[in-house]
């Protein structure tokens, strides 16, 4: 390789990419093999053909077909009429068994020469075999008489456009005399001479954005353009994707750093909207349309199309000029927006970054104004979309410290700005850093500024699955206790402190103040040894509410269990006494005065909120990975949605704004009117071309590599075992002997080390829990590379294992054998997980959707060049058409992405969530109006019959918070009558066998958004 003495990183990177890649093919197809101790049938997975007998005596269906193909070939559409002339190339090699008395007893299978025909075709509409004796002669040459092959070609005449199938047949017999293996290997057709046009993909309609043409298609393989008309098949499908820059404005960039921003925002604004106002004239005026409908011959429905996203692009340019305009006339907003910039500087110190991207400042202008008018912008959910590794939690994060300086510059001393939601089981614990240290950097920021009100604050609320609900003195129970077995250590959420980065944190619980803590033992930290101000347990989250809530989407449903949960959504009750027990809740038999301290001694001499009550309300709620809320999930989180509305509205007179994220945009404006009762907005619109928008543009810097696998006649976990193994050996032999491999790969030495750390640990991902847990248990007893360390990394995971295994992943061990080299994983790894180390991937099979295709394989190749095999269970109708079309299945993603498949009218939810509205609404309204105890059935008895409440008047208001108060939905509305009906007769019964509240009526409040017994249909 020239040059590689002034080679880049990246440069080695790719080139050795492309190595890596060349060295699994050719593990697969046995390029470089002569001898075998075992059958190839057995062992190589592409390349190969079965015997057409065969294939026909097995094949009970077309998919077992697939599964050991007897033929592969190139579909073309021919420009002209029949008939055609054409030249087929055909290579294959053939495996022969010595007998046992044979030159080598030990390795008795041989590898023949290549054969490589040249057959001319002329073909008129009926088609033709070609070349059968040709073909016959050629293997008898190299040693493998009996074999044959034959060139056949099939006319489809019943397509709107005549189409020709150019196939390479193995017609060898099953068994014949001397004929050891029927099988071809290494295999390939070359078609050149025949004018063709191309198709047009199918599966996806016409875009002004996209180009459907499709130059030709692959049965059982790839195709290769090599130049015009010349067309050749490939045993694997590569799709090379490239890294963006993230400006494409004709102007030059403006400074976007934090520090500029923190201190001289405004000018730096105005060129970048003046730049984006540039731009979209440029490309989205009718005149600049008009033009481009004329030279690519768009149809009026495209037209039409891009007039509509012309009318979206331009409204997303008005909002961003409304942002700059409040930042201009509103001091308040201003200093908040520079506070913000100051903090993210702080918190990024020393990350390799220290300015925004334009599309992530663009976002916090287009969003700003809920600051300004959060009635009017809580009308809309605000979604950030952009390719995974863009950016885009540091960009909600930008508007979340915004809002929090905001807060507490216009009297908000206090109480939850934020509550972030993540719609995994298991919340990511890199995740959570990010947040904690962009709010370590906002507390360092506020104290400097003397910005008053409560120090900035993070809690995170994922309960039992990760940390405890609460803390106990002693139980006879599994309730956790300072005693309790792994207590304070295994509880630990922070990877290094947030506000000195030093790894070295201590766990200890604090008898005295009931407070599990997180503390930093470096003695030159900026928070000198305090706890830090992260709360981990539920109850510390509900008695101090801190700043910003990051947790599980599943903990919403303790709302209609739990009057804790109240300070989420609004004001707690009181304030007790004693220091450091915090906020007060609803009085009960554990907690007398609502104190959630165990045995607390403050008494009923409670304090005052000090604050205006109606301020307790979040400023936002954020969901992350939107597109994940859907099906069951979905149907049951948008009634829990409405609910928290609900109480925010009667307890605060106010609504959150919602902000998202999302890695894929089809469907958002349904799936967010079902999920909020709310409009739905994106940013960025995308641009008047795929690939490349006002914020980005397209470059040749490799990101990652994709490569479909369809794997012939052996096990998909055989091929598993076999590339990871290939993988393995590879970074191996780069480390032990890397004068050969930096020959080979054309990689300058200087990079190796580097090299062996960026591509030594690969991923095998798995859709389910079972495809996991089995490529882990076969990589360890198939692998013929000693010494593979196996992770694994699933929902089942324990919380400190997942820290363990991230630690050891960002921080490998000296000795490379120690490392772990196999992280084998589930769809918890997909989100928020960002190692720059992980850059293999192998895939058990498609994922179910699109979307977490596009979410998982972002996982790898974030900083340096990846590659991922993509291996599919072709004989499943979706694997085969994926992979016929996987080019655009990549390029074209997000087109690919089915519509959300959500609906908040499903009766079957509705009978898992009314308990939920009803037992919030008692607990978080009524309880507290009626300044007494309503925890049990007696109370609420003796408080509905005061109060006058009935089963109509509740099923109305339960109906109304739920939005299924149409005309459409008489039937639900009969549903939640029903259910009040059997409620109150419950509760009137004085023989009742409820003990508590929440044990009335059919069924008890959900625990979790995810406690669906069964799937839940889905019906509009």
């Amino acid at each position: 390789m020239s040059g590689v003495g002034d080679q880049s990183l990246e440069q080695a990177c790719e080139a050795f990419v492309d190595w890596l890649d060349r060295r699994v093919v050719a593990a697969g197809r046995g390029d470089g093999l002569s001898r075998l101790e075992v059958a190839p049938s057995g062992t190589f997975w592409l390349g190969r053909l079965a015997c057409e007998d065969e294939v026909r005596k097995d094949a009970s269906d077309d998919r077992s077909e697939r599964l050991d193909p007897c033929a592969i070939a190139i579909r073309l559409r021919p420009a002209t009429a029949p008939p055609w002339s054409m030249t087929v190339t055909v290579r294959a090699r053939a495996w022969v068994k010595d007998p046992k008395d044979g030159p080598d007893p030990d390795r008795r299978w041989w590898r023949t020469d290549l054969v490589e025909e040249v057959v001319s075709v002329l073909a008129y509409g009926e088609g033709g075999t070609f070349g059968g004796k040709q073909l016959r002669d050629a293997f008898a040459a190299v040693g493998a008489p009996g074999l044959s092959a034959e060139v056949r070609v099939d006319v489809e005449d019943w397509h709107r456009q005549t189409e020709v199938v150019v196939q390479l047949v193995n017609t060898s017999p099953e068994k014949a005399p001397g004929l050891t293996d029927s099988h071809l290997y290494e295999t390939q057709l070359e078609v050149s001479g025949l004018p063709t046009v191309p198709f047009e993909l199918e599966a996806l309609p016409d875009s002004f954005r996209y180009d459907r043409k499709v130059p030709a298609y692959g049965v059982n393989v790839g195709v290769e353009v090599l130049a015009p008309g010349v067309f050749r098949t490939s045993d694997t499908v590569s799709v090379q994707t490239y890294r963006p820059d993230y400006w494409s404005g004709a102007a030059p960039q403006p400074d976007l750093s934090f520090m500029r921003l923190a201190s001289d925002p405004l000018p730096q604004l105005q060129v970048l909207v003046d730049a984006l106002d540039a731009y979209d004239h440029a490309h989205w005026s009718s005149t600049a349309l008009d033009a481009r409908q004329a030279a690519e011959g768009w149809t009026p429905t495209m037209r039409a199309k891009a007039d509509g996203s012309a009318e979206q692009v331009f409204e997303e340019l008005r909002r961003l000029r409304s942002g700059l305009a409040l930042l201009q006339d509103r001091p308040e907003i201003l200093r908040a927006f520079q506070l913000m910039n100051k903090a993210i500087a702080r918190s990024a110190k020393g990350r390799g970054y220290a300015s925004w991207r334009p599309f992530q400042v663009g976002f916090l202008l287009s969003t700003i104004r809920f600051l300004a008018e959060p009635e009017d912008e809580a009308r809309y959910v605000d979604t950030v979309w952009f390719a995974t590794g863009g950016g885009k939690t540091e960009t909600y994060l930008g508007l979340l410290l915004t809002a929090a300086f905001f807060d507490r510059l216009t009297g908000k001393a206090l109480g939850v700005t934020a509550w972030s939601r993540f719609p995994l089981r298991l919340l990511s614990l890199q995740q959570t850093q990010r947040f904690a240290d962009a709010l370590a950097g906002a507390e360092m920021v506020r104290q400097e500024e003397g910005v008053k009100g409560a120090p900035f604050s993070l809690g995170f609320l994922v309960g039992r699955a990760g940390t405890p609900n609460k803390i106990v003195p002693k139980t006879e129970t599994d309730e956790i206790t300072p005693d309790s077995p792994g207590m304070p250590d295994k509880y630990r959420v922070l990877l290094h402190c947030p506000f000195c980065r030093d790894e070295n944190l201590q766990m200890r619980f604090d008898r005295q103040r009931w407070k599990l803590d997180h503390r930093c033992t470096n003695r030159a930290c900026p928070w000198k040894g305090q706890a830090l101000p992260m709360y981990v347990v539920d109850q510390e989250v509900f008695r101090f509410l801190p700043t910003v809530v990051v947790g599980t989407l599943d903990k919403a449903a303790s709302i209609g269990l739990q009057q804790a949960m109240r300070g989420l959504v609004g004001p707690p009750q009181k304030l007790c006494p004693v220091e450091w027990h915090g906020f007060t809740y609803a009085e009960r038999s554990k907690n007398p005065n609502g104190c959630l301290v165990p045995d607390c001694q403050g008494g009923k001499a409670l304090r005052p909120l000090p604050m205006d009550a109606k301020r307790f309300g979040p400023s936002l709620r954020l969901q992350d990975e939107l597109h994940l809320l859907r099906d069951s999930l979905g149907a049951v989180d948008s009634h829990y949605e409405s609910l928290l509305d609900h109480l925010q509205i009667e307890l605060c007179g106010t609504r959150a704004k919602i902000v998202a994220s999302s890695a894929t945009l089809t469907g958002y404006e349904h799936q967010t009117r079902v999920l909020y009762q709310r409009e739905g907005r994106v940013f960025p619109q995308p641009g008047p071309r795929a690939g490349e928008s006002f914020w980005t543009s397209p470059t040749e810097k490799p990101l990652r590599r994709f490569v479909a696998v369809a794997p012939r006649g052996v096990t998909l976990e055989h091929v598993s075992d076999r590339t990871l193994d290939a993988l393995q050996r590879c970074v191996r032999q780069l480390k032990d002997d890397p004068a050969t491999v930096c020959a080979e790969a054309g990689i300058d030495r200087k990079h190796v080390d580097m090299l062996v750390s960026l591509y030594g640990t690969d991923v095998v991902y798995g859709s389910t829990l079972y495809d996991v847990e089995a490529a882990g248990r076969s990589l360890g007893s198939n692998n013929t590379v000693e010494g593979i360390n196996v992770e694994q990394l699933t929902g089942q995971t324990e919380f400190d294992d997942v820290r363990a295994i991230l630690d050891r992943l960002e921080k490998p061990e000296e000795d490379f054998a120690e490392r772990i080299h196999v992280v084998a994983a589930s769809s918890m790894l997909s989100h928020g997980v960002d190692v720059d180390r992980l850059n293999t991937m192998v895939m058990l099979g498609l994922p179910l959707t699109t979307a977490e295709f596009i979410q998982t394989t972002a996982r790898v190749g974030r900083r340096h060049p990846g590659l991922v095999y993509v291996l599919h269970k072709i004989g499943r109708e979706r694997d085969a058409q994926t992979f016929r079309q996987f080019t655009q299945y990549v390029r074209q993603g997000d087109r690919f992405v089915d519509a959300i498949p959500i609906t908040r009218r499903s009766r079957r939810v509705l009978d898992l969530t009314v308990a939920g509205v009803v037992g919030a609404r008692t607990l978080m309204i009524r309880e507290p109006a009626s300044k007494q105890r309503l925890s049990t059935p007696a109370k609420l008895r003796q408080y509905a019959r005061d109060s006058g409440m009935t089963p109509a008047a509740e099923a109305a208001a339960v109906a109304k918070v739920l939005g299924l108060d149409g005309t459409e939905d008489s039937l639900h509305r009969e549903q939640i009558a029903d259910w009040l009906q059997a409620w109150f007769a419950d509760l009137e019964d004085p023989a009742t066998k409820a003990t508590f509240v929440s044990e009335l009526g059919p069924r008890s409040p959900m625990t979790s958004l995810r406690d669906v017994e069964a799937s839940a249909p889905i019906h509009d």
